[in-house]
């Protein structure tokens, strides 16, 4: 059975098969005639992006593709699309694509009328009231994985191309302000992405529930998020032209990016530096590390884990650790994070910048820098 809906939180969503047809009207609806679409190399090469581009044009979009990012945007890539965005005289942002398209698109909009460099706007404190709120122009997100779900957040994770360390940039307008959600747009994406972007989309429930503190809405989202997700991965997966599967990821993972507003944990704060130093796949990193942080969590999260176990037919903190286990196996998930070509990791590095990581804060135990070197070590060489 296929879905289309409408609703509205965390903003306009519009999903469904097919949905992509209102691109152009999505634009115009927010004030927008000579978009810039911002996606990867990748995707702006797909016969997909040419009938996109063709349909939205016959419906009288103006539009100018920019696609040179890369998988891990830094500001440069930031910089060179706010270039092209204020000489080509565009008035707003298509975000397009997986984490590195929606990411690099929210930024080049935020950006396109700040004075101050990126970095002074990490989400830190107030840092965001320093920005010029006025001149943000409009963003519609169109999302081709189920993982980031970045196309309903007010952030961008964006690389320092210095010190290869990943930044939160944040601002409320970030928020894209229509999102279209269309399943059919997933179809293409290879076994291997849709279960590292789908682990990604439950790293961010798994984490959001465990976080501390008191935010039940989150909690409740993040509870459905991880039920949608096991049921739907392992057919979106095996099925790829299982629209309904392809949709119910493409839900989760925005459900997990609502949840974590609540915060994330330590399988955020470690894979942030593996893929910023090594330029590993973010989604696949949350996927291996996540057991490990799972084990060292164990005693402060023991009762949230036992309850989520029962949402999905396990039998207590075993049965829900082991349904991660058996899922990675199943959907071609490595073990270690040796199987995935990094090569003599920096433990210590990799510790000092995982403590500095925002999402740190959001873990139910604050480890220390040893610690974080000993579970870096230990997800490297697949030591469960």
């Amino acid at each position: 059975m296929t879905i289309t809906a409408n609703w509205s939180f965390p903003t306009a969503i519009r999903f469904g098969a097919g949905r992509i047809s209102e691109l152009a009207e999505a634009c115009q609806a927010v004030g927008m005639k000579r978009p810039l679409l911002v996606t990867d190399p990748g995707i702006a090469a797909l016969p997909m992006m040419e009938e996109v581009l063709n349909t939205a044009r016959a419906n009288g979009m103006e539009l100018e593709v920019f696609s040179d990012i890369t998988a891990n945007p830094s500001e440069i890539d930031v910089a060179k699309g706010v270039k092209i965005y204020l000489e080509g005289k565009h008035d707003g942002v298509v975000a397009f694509g997986g984490g590195s398209g929606l990411d690099a698109g929210k930024a080049i909009a935020f950006m396109s009328c700040q004075e101050l460099p990126i970095w002074e706007f990490q989400d830190r404190g107030d840092l965001w009231k320093k920005a010029n709120a006025d001149g943000i122009p409009p963003i519609v997100a169109v999302p081709t994985t189920s993982g980031t779900g970045s196309e309903v957040g007010r952030a961008s994770v964006i690389t320092n191309s210095q010190t290869h360390i990943k930044k939160v940039i944040f601002h409320p307008k970030f928020m894209p302000e229509i999102v279209i959600a269309d399943p059919e747009l997933t179809v293409g994406l290879p076994k291997i992405l849709t279960a590292a972007t789908g682990m990604d989309a439950l790293a961010h429930c798994l984490e959001a529930f465990c976080a501390p503190g008191f935010h039940p809405m989150a909690d409740g989202i993040a509870v459905e998020g991880i039920r949608i997700v096991h049921k739907a991965l392992p057919r979106a997966v095996s099925e790829g032209t299982d629209i309904e599967a392809r949709g119910q990821m493409l839900v989760a993972s925005s459900m997990g990016a609502t949840a974590f507003q609540k915060g994330l944990g330590s399988i955020h704060a470690l894979s942030h530096p593996f893929g910023g130093i090594y330029g590993a796949h973010h989604g696949m990193l949350n996927g291996v590390i996540m057991p490990y942080i799972l084990t060292a969590n164990r005693s402060a999260i023991e009762a949230k884990i036992e309850y989520l176990a029962t949402v999905i037919g396990a039998d207590g903190f075993d049965g829900f650790y082991n349904w991660i286990i058996n899922l990675r196996s199943e959907i071609g998930i490595p073990n270690s994070l040796q199987e995935m070509d990094i090569e003599n990791p920096d433990y210590d590095r990799i510790a000092a910048i995982a403590i500095e990581d925002p999402t740190h804060g959001g873990n139910p135990i604050p480890f220390t820098i040893p610690q974080y070197a000993q579970l870096a070590q230990k997800a490297y060489v697949g030591d469960l």
